[in-house]
C-alpha cells in the first residue's frame, strides 16, 4: 500500500456504515518507515461473516471471489472498485483491507454525478461486451441471471402484494394499480425481451450509497450481488432505487442517454430498438414499492413509496420511454 519498508504502525479503528452482517472499519494511523519517516495512512477493513442470502447461499464470500480473480484487471480508473491491499479466508469468513474512498456519495451526488455514473458503467459492460475475456467464464461465485426475474416471480405470488392492488380495501391510488396490474399483464413479454437483451457482468446493488464520485471518476463498493444480468438493470437501480422521487424523471431522461452512449463506443447498439429500462424499473421496484406502502409503520417512508410510484406513472403517461 505505501511501498516503503514499515517497522511499526499506530492504528486506530473506527466502525463505518456497512451492510446488516458485516463489519467495515476505517483504520488510520502513522506507519514508520525503516528510514524513520512517519507517514499517515488510512485503509479500510471489512469482515464478512458467513450467512444464507436467500438463493444465493454463497453471496457472503463473492466479494473476496471477485478480488481474488483478476477483474480487476478490466477495470479503468474510469470506474474501478478500491484496491485490495491484502486479503484472508477463514472457515466461517473473509476479511479484506482496501482503499479507503474519499469522495462524494449517497444523495451528495449530482445529476451530473450520476450522468457520469451511468456512462462508466456504460463503458464497463460495453467493454467486456466486446473483449468478452476468458476470465469472465472463470468467476464461478456469482449471482444468477434469472435472480431479478426470481424476486418478481415472488412478488407476484405473494397475496399481501399481488392481491392487494387487486383488492377494493387498497388504499394505493386506482391509477398506480392499474399502472402495476397493466404491467403484470406484459409481464411475459417483456421478460422475454429483456432476456434477449445482451447478459453482462452487472453489479446489481448500483445505487447511490455505493457509488463514490472522485475527481471525474467512479468508484464502486460492496460487490456482494455481482451477477450476470442483462443491460441496463444497473441503471434501472440507479435511476430509482432509493432516489429522490422528484428527481427520477430527470435522472432518467440523463442516466439512460448516458448509459446507451457508453455502450456504444464498444458494441454496435443500433440493432437495439429497446433496452427496456423503463420496464425493468417497473418489474424490479414496482411491487417492492407496494410492499413498503402497506408495511411501513412510518408514514414519511410510506409517502415516499407512494410519490415513487406516482412518478413513475408520470413518466410513462408524459413521455414514451
Amino acid at each position: 500500500m505505501l511501498q516503503k519498508n514499515i517497522i511499526e504502525a499506530t492504528a486506530q479503528a473506527k466502525k463505518l456504515h456497512g451492510g446488516t452482517v458485516a463489519e467495515v472499519l476505517l483504520v488510520q494511523g502513522i506507519a514508520t518507515t525503516d528510514t524513520h519517516d512517519e507517514i499517515p495512512y488510512k485503509l479500510v477493513h471489512k469482515i464478512q461473516k458467513q450467512w444464507k442470502r436467500r438463493a444465493d447461499e454463497d453471496s457472503w464470500r463473492r466479494e473476496y471471489d471477485l478480488y481474488k480473480s483478476e477483474l480487476s484487471s478490466h477495470m479503468t480508473d474510469d470506474l474501478r472498485w478500491p484496491t485490495c491491499y491484502h486479503l484472508e479466508q477463514q472457515v466461517d469468513q473473509v476479511q479484506i483491507w482496501m482503499e479507503f474512498i474519499d469522495g462524494v456519495t449517497g444523495h451528495d451526488l449530482t445529476l451530473d454525478m450520476f450522468k457520469l455514473a451511468a456512462k462508466e458503467m456504460g463503458r464497463f459492460q460495453g467493454r467486456l461486451l466486446r473483449d468478452k475475456p476468458p476470465l469472465l467464464n472463470d468467476l464461478s461465485n456469482l449471482s444468477r441471471e434469472s435472480m431479478i426475474k426470481e424476486v418478481y416471480q415472488s412478488y407476484i405470488s405473494w397475496p399481501e402484494t399481488y392481491d392487494y392492488i387487486r383488492s377494493e380495501t387498497c388504499e394505493l391510488p386506482h391509477h398506480i394499480c392499474q399502472m402495476l396490474i397493466k404491467n403484470d399483464e406484459s409481464a411475459k413479454d417483456l421478460w422475454q425481451a429483456i432476456e434477449n437483451l445482451p447478459v453482462t457482468l452487472s453489479h446489481r446493488d448500483y445505487w447511490v450509497t455505493n457509488i463514490f464520485y472522485v475527481k471525474d471518476q467512479i468508484r464502486l463498493i460492496d460487490w456482494d450481488t455481482t451477477g450476470w444480468g442483462a443491460i441496463g438493470e444497473d441503471i434501472a437501480s440507479l435511476i430509482i432505487d432509493e432516489t429522490a422521487p422528484d428527481m427520477i424523471h430527470d435522472y432518467y431522461k440523463t442516466c439512460v442517454p448516458a448509459y446507451l452512449e457508453g455502450l456504444s463506443e464498444f458494441i454496435d447498439m443500433s440493432k437495439y430498438q429497446d433496452i427496456y429500462i423503463y420496464e425493468q424499473i417497473l418489474l424490479f421496484f414496482g411491487y417492492r414499492m407496494v410492499e413498503g406502502f402497506k408495511f411501513s409503520e412510518s408514514e414519511n417512508d410510506r409517502k415516499y413509496c407512494l410519490d415513487v410510484l406516482q412518478k413513475l406513472y408520470e413518466l410513462k403517461a408524459n413521455e414514451k420511454c
